[in-house]
This record gives structure tokens, sequence and C-alpha cells, in this order.
């Protein structure tokens, strides 16, 4: 693998942060396109994972959020992920939050964004998935599903079922988005009554999806790193329940204590890099304990090497995600991880 990502990263944080995310992804799909990432990358390292009747390729996986709506798929594939997770998709398109919502913190190694759940739709993520040939070659993707910011949260069980039913016959697996702090009062939802609702409802509608089309496909939830102990019990009584197939630890927090000094530390929104590794980290540990290791852990927040990555195994995760730390150290560190798993 040729590493020239510590030669870009200047450039690339020289410019806005959601700008230079545009600017990354159009050069990555160019270079896709032309055939030649996979020249500069190397093979994906395959490291086989069986979870959840899925066999992972090897269990270092892109965390929804970097794709939004699907559209540069085959060149996120391209770098060696063994699993894409794309969204989060609401069933209408929505712009999100308005501009500026991404703030880099480059002494924390870490991110706050407050995007919003920008998004094209349901319905034009699950065309484009179908078009790319990651999809169409068998490989693993996740779709990460959540409600529009206009539904009221009464509601919003039934925008879940809406995508859940749109996304069924493409995605691998589907994962349902209740902890992102950017849309109004979303973390409710994690709350015993609202949760108890919405796990209920994608319940039976799994069901009568998996009669429909013959497949019961996994379906994930996503939470938050600032759960109490107490919390956290209930959440994995629930997801035991109403037989979720894994949980996703962690999303991104709302503290600010490593951080509040910083430039930009302040914003409004989520926190995800290195500030949040530990926090992730003693989530995965409580579930794991309360679990059991009836449902497996996915583990994310904070990984910026392969000794991150290592500390997420021992607290209990089975696969882990990366976001933010390949805005801070590029495509290498997906192998970084892959090998530091061996």
């Amino acid at each position: 693998m040729i590493d020239t990502y510590p030669l870009l990263r200047p450039l690339l944080f020289s410019m806005d942060p959601e700008a230079a995310h545009d600017f990354s992804f159009n050069q990555l799909d160019r270079l896709e396109r032309c055939g030649l990432l996979s020249g500069l990358i190397g093979k994906p390292l395959i490291r086989p994972v069986q979870l959840c009747g899925i066999a992972f390729r090897n269990p270092v996986g892109l965390a929804a959020g970097l794709d939004k709506d699907g559209k540069h798929i085959d060149a996120l594939a391209s770098l060696g992920f063994g699993f894409l997770e794309i969204g989060t998709v609401t069933p209408k398109a929505q712009p999100g939050n308005p501009k500026p919502r991404m703030f880099r913190l480059p002494e924390a190694n870490a991110l706050i964004n407050r995007m919003g759940f920008n998004n094209d739709g349901v319905d034009a993520c699950v065309e484009r998935v179908k078009r790319s040939r990651f999809y169409q070659s068998g490989g693993v993707i996740g779709l990460n599903i959540g409600k529009n910011a206009s539904t009221a949260l009464e509601d919003a069980s039934k925008d879940y079922v809406i995508c859940l039913n749109t996304v069924y016959p493409v995605a691998t697996y589907i994962t349902a988005n209740i902890s992102s702090p950017n849309t109004k009062n979303l973390r409710d939802l994690q709350g015993e009554v609202l949760l108890r609702q919405l796990l209920s409802a994608l319940h039976d509608a799994r069901k009568a999806l998996a009669d429909q089309y013959g497949i019961r496909k996994p379906l994930f939830l996503k939470i938050a790193p600032d759960l109490e102990e107490n919390d956290l019990r209930l959440i994995a009584d629930l997801l035991l329940e109403f037989e979720i197939d894994a949980v996703i630890a962690t999303n991104t927090t709302i503290s600010r204590t490593p951080v509040c000094n910083l430039p930009h530390g302040n914003e409004a929104g989520g926190l995800s890099g290195s500030p949040v590794l530990s926090l992730s980290n003693q989530t995965i540990h409580h579930l794991f304990q309360y679990l059991q290791n009836r449902i497996p852990i996915i583990g994310v927040g904070g990984i910026l090497s392969g000794e991150d990555v290592r500390q997420k195994i021992d607290a209990g995760a089975s696969l882990v995600q990366l976001y933010t730390g390949l805005i801070y150290r590029g495509p290498k560190l997906i192998k970084d991880c892959v090998s530091a798993l061996d």
C-alpha cells in the first residue's frame, strides 16, 4: 500500500471540513472509476468473520455517517473495509442543519458534527446501492435508518418502519439509529417507553418482511455513549426481548469535558474521535456484562490505531467500525486495524 495521506492531509485540513469531505470523495470516485484506487491501496486483507449469519471478509467496517446516501460505495469498498454501513437515511429527503455544521479539533484528534441526517431520502439511497458493483458482487452493506426531523417523536416508529420496508430487499443488515444528538429529541427514543414502542414495531415489521421475502435479515440498534448503567441494563433486556441481532456501541458523545478549552470545543453537536474512545469502551464493557454473549456488540468510537481496536475487542466487541480515524489517519488505518486483530 502506498500511504500518500500524510502528504495530502495538510491540504485537506486547510479546507472547510465539509468541503474537504466532498473533495476527497470526488477524487476517490475518480480513481476508482479509472481502476487506479485498488492499485494504490492494494488488496483488502481477508480475515473472515461469521456473525449474525453474515460472512464478513474482515472485521473492520465503515461506520454510518461518512457516506450518508450511498454515493461512494465502490470507492469505499476499494479501501479494504470488511463491510460498509450507509446512512443515516430517512423516509423523505431533508437538508439537515444549517452550515457550518462540522468542526475539526486536531489537538484532540476529534470532530464535532451537527449534520442532522442530511440525505436524499431512502428511495434514492436504495437505488444507488443497487447500482454499486460492491452490492452486485455480494459485498456486505448495512443500511442505517432514522426519522425525519419533522416527524413527531411519538410517530417515530412509523418512519423507521417505512425505511425498514424500503431497505429490506437490498440491505445485508439494518441498523436503527436512535442515538444521534443532532436530531431534536431523538435520543429520547432510548428511554423505556419509546424504545419498547419502537422495537416492537420493528420486530413485527421485520417478521412480516421475513415471511414476504423468505429471509430474516439482521436488525441492529445503535446507541449513545452517554447512557447510565441502569439505562444500558434496560436496553440490554429490550434487545433480547425483541430479538435484536446486535448492538452498535457507540454514536458520538454530547460530553465536552476533554475538549472544552479547545477551539470549536463548545460547538453544538456530537463529538467523535479520540475523546470518545474510553466512553465507548466503557459502554461496550457494560453491555457485554449484561448481554453475556447472547447478542454481539459492534464497537465504534475513537479508533485511531490498531491498539484502539484491541481495546474494543477486549471490552467485548466482535466487530469494529471506523469514521473519524480515517479523517486523521487515512486509509492505511483500515489495514492497521485488520492486522492488529491477527
